[in-house]
């Protein structure tokens, strides 16, 4: 899934020393706390921020996306708006993952959309801040559209699979292993398939539209980390991966090798030592796109006029620290 409900550890770890300065390799200020930006920009200390532990596919994702958003989000923890279309595809997660506790001669359309409503809130109850999406929405008119939305979504659903025709080995997996590096993967697979012959399908819901197929190769990394993860976890490749994507109606399936995993593993292992590079270094460049004018961060961003926040911990070389083995299973 590693979308909007993806938390500390999911998020690749607690955080780092960092800082930038031009974008360059600027030297860090030593500052003894972590620091915490609110919304006007005030800055107040936090307790002791320790170095990235490991790597999830949404903060691998980061990282080669823009080195200062991965610092953002993971060294500096600055927190972001809710959006309607990351919380609308939280939204239907969670629906299509309760449906599979009912029988599967119960799992049809209308009994997907009747979960909506209370999903819907067990998030706002979970997830207070949600809220503010809509507060500026007294009549609840928006709303309404945001929550038929979410129903047609779940409705294109059943064109793309039969639920009532699987029985998923598990829903929500969080995964975690460790190579022999020491580098940790980690993550949550929304569904797992496996075969009365043994053989696994990895499952992820998308709520957008499918890339085009340029861009295919983008969009299987997400599966093959996962994959990497479940062949080091299990000694087992899985069969197929799969993409369902409810925006457009499309399903994108590959079928991994080893070869795959073992590229995957070291992309992995070159990105870790580029991460470990910049917590070492406080050299977090910028690197703008066409995504930047969706960033939550523009005001502590050098190529908007802003500066990013103190330094939370002095520049030092990453500690190595014991190995645990690895878990397949609830976080």
């Amino acid at each position: 899934m590693e979308t909007s409900s993806e938390g500390p550890v999911a998020d690749g770890g607690a955080s780092a020393p960092v800082t930038v300065g031009d974008g360059g390799g600027a030297a860090a200020s030593s500052v003894p706390e972590a620091a915490v930006v609110g919304s006007d920009g005030a800055v107040a200390p936090r307790a002791v921020v320790a170095a990235p532990s490991g790597l999830s596919p949404s903060r691998a994702g980061d990282f080669m996306q823009c080195p200062l958003l991965y610092r953002f989000r993971v060294i500096d923890r600055l927190p972001e708006k809710p959006s309607e279309a990351a919380t609308r595809g939280t939204l239907v997660h969670a629906v299509l993952e309760r449906l599979f506790d009912a029988p599967a001669a119960e799992r049809t359309a209308p009994r997907a959309r009747s979960l909506i409503p209370a999903q819907w809130e067990r998030l706002r109850e979970a997830r207070p801040e949600l809220t503010e999406l809509f507060a500026d929405d007294p009549e609840g008119e928006r709303l309404a559209r945001w929550l038929a939305e979410a129903e047609q979504l779940v409705e294109r659903w059943f064109t793309l699979e039969d639920p009532t025709r699987l029985e998923p080995a598990e829903r929500e997996l969080f995964v975690e292993a460790e190579l022999e590096s020491g580098l940790r993967l980690r993550g949550i697979i929304d569904r797992v398939d496996v075969a009365p012959t043994g053989e696994v399908r990895i499952v992820d819901y998308k709520t957008g539209k499918a890339p085009r197929p340029e861009y295919a190769e983008d969009a299987l990394f997400q599966m093959k980390f996962y994959a990497l993860v479940v062949w080091r976890l299990k000694g087992i490749v899985p069969r197929r991966l799969q993409l369902v994507y409810l925006g457009s109606g499309d399903v994108l399936t590959y079928d991994p090798v080893v070869a795959d995993l073992q590229r995957v593993e070291r992309k992995l292992h070159a990105l870790w030592e580029a991460v470990r590079r910049a917590t070492e270094t406080g050299d977090w460049r910028p690197r703008p796109t066409k995504l930047c004018g969706w960033c939550d961060h523009q005001a502590h961003c050098p190529e908007f006029g802003g500066t990013p926040p103190p330094y939370p911990l002095p520049v030092r070389a990453a500690e190595s620290a014991g190995r645990e083995q690895g878990r397949m299973g609830p976080d």
